[in-house]
């Protein structure tokens, strides 16, 4: 789902990130909603587990399933959040229903270095915390 930035006024509340208050409040309950519908990862991905980042992509993925997602590509913004439907190969599926997203995993976590990178539709992602 790609998103623009829009200008505020000077009436709108704003929250620490720059989001409507409104707006934040509907995603925050969102995500508690989606996350009761996740199943927790198997042990043999829970190195999976963490927040990866690049400068142009984030990814959280929870132990219990919950995913949250955002990619600034092309002018735009991409957000998914929901749980963590199923593996397919290294590749995992999030979302609801018929609401899924596909995320394509060409490189699965592993460390380089002393650092675990992982590479996620075409972006090397490096995880910063567990």
């Amino acid at each position: 789902m790609q998103h623009s930035q829009r200008s505020t006024g000077v009436h709108d509340v704003i929250n620490l990130k720059g989001m409507p208050m409104k707006r934040s409040l509907y995603i925050i309950v969102l995500f508690i909603f989606l996350s009761a519908c996740a199943e927790p990862l198997p042990e043999d991905r829970l190195h999976y587990v963490g927040e990866w980042q690049s400068k142009e992509m984030g990814l959280l993925i929870l132990a219990d399933g919950t995913v949250a997602y955002k990619r600034l590509k092309s002018g735009g913004t991409t957000s998914v959040n929901g749980p963590l439907k199923e593996f397919v190969d290294d590749d995992f599926v999030v979302g609801v229903l018929f609401m899924t997203t596909t995320f394509e995993v060409s490189e699965p976590p592993h460390e380089v270095d002393g650092f675990w990178k992982m590479t996620v539709d075409g972006v090397q992602l490096t995880r910063t915390s567990e």
